[in-house]
């Protein structure tokens, strides 16, 4: 314990050296320069928002891995919606490079970005350091500034937050170390007002500790938490991992809001199947969006992903799951026949929303639940190269999908926004044989239509370069890598541990 102990300190001791040695060339930037500039470079497990007052869209951090080298981001891009144009914005002392953050845009001052927790990754990508920091973008005056406030959440990646009403609420997340790892389940609050921590201890029995989890207010004032991932050691250096598909509300005990409640939910509908690495966004009518992600099987040497691009809405008012269904062109509308699941060989594994799309691929599945109970699947996914495959009108089985749709390829750990009943999807990444492809692609779905998506910046997966992993690394070689956020920077990659973010 002893000597595992100092391991562990002096690995987080490094880390915070590398972070500091990053604060100090970010220290260089002495006035806001906003660029016009090309989309940006692959990345997962960034934060994309909404501007509360204007139609851009606001991108923060995030990481990709090369294949031998994890990088972190600090930048920050908006993207002009009516422009279809985006902005690099340097902005003096922002916050140091992360991902798997949270971020919150609140309408007060003209807007505001708050940011809390994430985490950094040393270049191998083996060590990682937990961030319980609390940030604040004012969007009026484009400035950065960390608010310090005690009796706040530990250091975490993967919890979610939202607003409510004039408070922030944080829930679970999960810290790793070399040795070691811890998921949560703990609710703090943050006051925007008075700027200061409180945590909550709800009644009830609540979720069992997770990250990478659903997170929406509803509209009668409530706070839904569904699914997520966490593990547990089983027996040495064999891990199991649970996609939970529970779901939970918390609200305040007869309207008072210093006392609040957890009650179990049962949801009517169509539920998505579980799976982790999902991303989530409002959609119009207060309703939660539910895209992507990925269905792991896990086993004690390897780990094989099913990644998904499917869209579910959850009605709070109805307290129903429902599947999103795409219309498509009704001119184009035509039967077509299920085509067999075929295993993508050579470089054709990596096609993603261009030509030469697949047939769709029926999967039949078991998959155990937390009860225990078995459950049977039957899915007809679109491949990787075709999205959202429309529904025919006088069928109700997936089995007998309508033609293809262009749109976001499955993946996971994507980047959701809603602006104007709009949904974008923005990076991600997904799998092919041992290599991972991290997206930059950015599409677009009229959520009133819900006929077809819309591709603003289109990617070729192909091109991009992947590194064998080496057994060693110069030291001069890792600093190099770890520091990511060069403009001419296009390796474009996978990341290793994205999923439950």
């Amino acid at each position: 314990m002893g000597k595992k102990g100092k391991k562990e300190k002096k690995e987080e001791e490094d880390l915070e050296a590398l972070i500091a040695h990053f604060q100090t060339l970010d220290a260089k930037r002495t006035q806001i320069v906003e660029t016009p500039c090309p989309p940006p470079s692959p990345r997962l497990n960034a934060s994309l928002s909404v501007h509360p007052e204007k139609d851009e869209l606001i991108l923060f951090g995030g990481e990709y891995f090369n294949g031998q080298k994890t990088f972190l981001y600090n930048e920050l891009y908006v993207y002009n919606i009516r422009k279809d144009a985006w902005t690099k914005v340097d902005i003096p002392s922002p916050p140091p490079r992360r991902c798997a953050h949270q971020a919150v845009v609140v309408p007060q001052g003209g807007g505001q970005l708050w940011v809390f927790g994430g985490e950094f990754a040393s270049p191998s990508g083996e060590q990682f350091y937990h961030y319980k920091d609390l940030w604040v973008l004012h969007l009026a005056t484009k400035t950065w500034e960390q608010v310090k406030s005690t009796g706040g959440p530990s250091g975490r990646s993967g919890h979610r937050m939202v607003a409510w009403k004039r408070q922030l609420i944080l829930f679970g997340g999960f810290h790793e170390s070399t040795r070691d790892y811890i998921y949560y389940n703990d609710v703090y609050a943050f006051n925007l007002d008075t700027f200061t921590w409180s945590k909550l201890s709800p009644s009830s029995t609540g979720p069992t500790p997770r990250s990478g989890c659903q997170m929406s207010v509803t509209p009668q004032g409530g706070i839904v938490i569904y699914g997520g991932y966490s593990k547990q050691r089983v027996k040495k250096d064999v891990d199991k991992g649970t996609r939970h598909s529970d779901m939970f509300l918390l609200k305040p005990e007869d309207g008072r809001e210093d006392k609040w409640v957890w009650t179990r939910m049962n949801p009517s509908g169509v539920k998505p199947t579980p799976r982790s690495g999902f991303s989530v966004a409002m959609a119009p009518n207060h309703q939660t969006l539910f895209f992507g992600g990925v269905c792991d099987e896990e086993e004690e040497e390897s780990l094989a992903g099913e990644f998904f691009n499917d869209l579910y809405f959850y009605d709070a008012t109805r307290n129903r799951w429902f599947e999103g269904q795409l219309k498509g062109p009704k001119s184009e509308k035509k039967k077509r026949r299920r085509g067999r699941r075929e295993e993508p060989e050579g470089g054709s594994k990596l096609a993603c929303g261009g030509a030469g799309t697949q047939a769709p691929v029926e999967v039949v599945k078991e998959v155990v639940t937390e009860d225990g109970t078995v459950v049977t699947i039957k899915q007809v996914l679109s491949a990787p190269g075709s999205a959202g495959q429309p529904q025919s009108e006088d069928e109700d089985s997936l089995e007998e999908a309508g033609s293809p749709t262009p749109g976001p390829c499955p993946r996971s750990n994507a980047m959701l926004a809603v602006k104007h009943g709009v949904l974008y999807v923005y990076g991600g990444m997904f799998e092919a044989g041992d290599r991972q492809v991290t997206l930059s692609d950015l599409h677009c779905l009229d959520l009133h239509r819900m006929e077809a998506w819309k591709a603003l910046v289109e990617m070729d997966p192909e091109t991009q370069e992947w590194l064998e992993e080496t057994d060693s690394e110069e030291d001069s070689e890792e600093v190099e890598g770890a520091e990511g956020g060069d403009e001419d920077e296009d390796e474009d990659s996978g990341e290793e541990s994205g999923a439950e973010d």
